[in-house]
């Protein structure tokens, strides 16, 4: 396999899409949207060698599939690790561009972790893995925000534009049945590889994986400063 591919929780989305009903859009989606949650469950579990307290939230268009580990960890079901992180499995939902609520965003946004480049470096981003203007949010969701390459997240790169040229397409073809899932090297919630699909018609899935791998600020620092 390519070093530039995630080791393990790939899904094959050609051999799911020729399950789905032929020649039917909606009915593609309604098909993919039971059978997803089962397959990235599936491979998040893959990628994580530890219990997972996995639930389904839904906010406007899109639904939040979430390991939510500090549940787990408050009732006692697993030890407190000062590393492992409740994190996103995957979203998915529709394409609904909205206004953006800037100043409560911004100020969500700011309360998450803390500054960016103090705490991860010039070289990141506090990205979102479904953006505003596709209709996602930070008020709510916190799951939605994660820490992304500065590259790719504002097209900077190669990567970053075919990145932006996804988004783009969502945003503009209103109604897009899109997802995006992380890809976890380690038991953060940092993801080393971001995939995002879009489907464009009832037999093209366009899928691609990008890397978000890299080391930050936090990563360098003593074990103490990362608490």
């Amino acid at each position: 396999m390519s070093a530039l591919l995630p080791l393990s929780g790939l899904v094959d989305y050609l051999a799911l899409l020729a399950a789905a009903p032929k020649g039917d859009l909606e009915a593609s989606i309604v098909f993919l949207v039971d059978e997803l949650p089962y397959c990235w469950q599936d491979a998040y579990r893959l990628m994580t060698p530890r219990p997972t307290g996995i639930s389904r939230i839904r906010l406007q268009t899109f639904e939040y599939i979430y390991d939510d580990l500090a549940t787990l960890e408050a009732r006692g079901q697993v030890p407190w690790s000062p590393t492992a992180e409740s994190r996103l499995v995957a979203v998915m939902g529709r394409s609904a561009p909205r206004p953006r609520s800037r100043s409560r965003d911004d100020n969500r946004l700011r309360g998450f972790i803390g500054r960016t480049e103090s705490e991860f470096g010039p070289n990141w981003d506090k990205g979102h893995y479904i953006a505003h203007e596709l209709g996602g949010a930070v008020d709510g969701m916190e799951a939605n925000v994660f820490i992304q390459r500065r590259d790719l997240n504002r097209g900077w790169s190669a990567a970053g534009k075919v990145y932006r040229a996804m988004e783009r397409y969502c945003r503009v073809n209103v109604g897009t049945f899109c997802f995006s899932r992380p890809f976890y090297e380690d038991d953060t919630s940092k993801p080393s590889f971001l995939e995002f699909g879009v489907l464009r018609t009832p037999n093209d899935l366009w899928v691609q994986i990008f890397d978000n791998r890299g080391r930050t600020i936090r990563d360098d620092a003593p074990a103490h400063e990362r608490l």
